[in-house]
């Protein structure tokens, strides 16, 4: 091979690798429960050379914490490169359901989410600062999340996605620690029923958030999901629903994490107009 060839090559190469996405970890503060925190941020390769972003904020499930993403879904950076987008992955604790748990004073992990790390983002890097350019997905106790802070923070996200999620926490009264975050279902049923995501939708403004959920037809969560899906019909809340085979895990999750940002990406080219 020539050496103008050679030489060319190299250039293409090295030009690829400085425009790849950039991943930090950062250290955000908590003042509602005086503990740092850390999240993984994922800028696109554009960012140096662009003004403002939009922002989505993945949320991990039982057990995980901020790192899940990036060490278990395969290539999460190049999305944010593909849909030229800003990617927070936050940071839940092992169990706290994202909650401001009503019996556990330390675990505020709604007001840390959607008031606290949001700010910082918002603060420290080039992001669009209103609902219009942030959603918020998870998978699994982060599906129950992101679709919980969604309904009551319409505000602050102006979509939301659940893969997998457990959008209905009742059937499950002695699963994932969720007695030690809400108090046991037999002594604080009211806790349970007013957190549970399937009982927040008269929280649904018209015309308010664009809604994506997805769930395996093999996962333990997959009645819950259906029932969900039934709920907002009955509703006539629009949102998009995706069933297919598949269980509670990376293989799936690794699959549908493409189909929740591609419907983010068209929110924030819609959003834009």
């Amino acid at each position: 091979m020539k050496l103008k060839n050679l030489l060319f090559l190299f250039i293409l190469c090295t030009s690829s690798l400085l425009k790849a996405a950039v991943v930090d970890t950062v250290q955000t503060f908590s003042t509602s429960m005086n503990k740092q925190i850390k999240a993984v941020v994922i800028t696109p390769d554009t960012y140096s050379k662009g003004k403002e972003f939009p922002v989505v904020y993945l949320l991990h499930g039982f057990s995980d914490n901020y790192k899940a993403y990036v060490d278990k879904m395969h290539g999460i950076e190049n999305w944010a490169d593909r849909y030229n987008i800003i990617i927070v992955c936050a940071d839940g604790g092992f169990s706290s359901w994202y909650f401001d748990s009503p019996v556990d004073s330390k675990m505020k992990y709604e007001t840390y989410i959607s008031n606290e790390l949001i700010s910082w983002i918002d603060k420290n890097y080039k992001t669009i600062k209103n609902s219009k350019g942030r959603a918020i997905c998870g998978l699994s106790m982060g599906g129950h999340g992101a679709l919980y802070l969604a309904l009551r923070r319409q505000d602050v996200f102006g979509a939301a996605g659940s893969m997998s999620g457990g959008v209905d926490i009742r059937p499950f009264p002695d699963n994932w620690d969720l007695s030690l975050r809400l108090g046991k279902y037999s002594e604080h049923p009211e806790n349970w029923e007013k957190n549970t995501v399937i009982n927040l939708l008269n929280l649904y403004k018209p015309n308010g958030l664009s809604l994506l959920i997805d769930c395996g037809t093999e996962d333990f969560f997959y009645q819950v999901n259906k029932n969900l899906d039934e709920e907002l019909r009955r509703r006539n809340i629009p949102h998009d629903f995706i069933s297919r085979p598949g269980s509670h895990d990376w293989n799936y999750w690794n699959n549908a994490i493409k189909f929740q940002l591609l419907f983010f990406y068209n929110f924030f080219s819609k959003s834009a107009l």
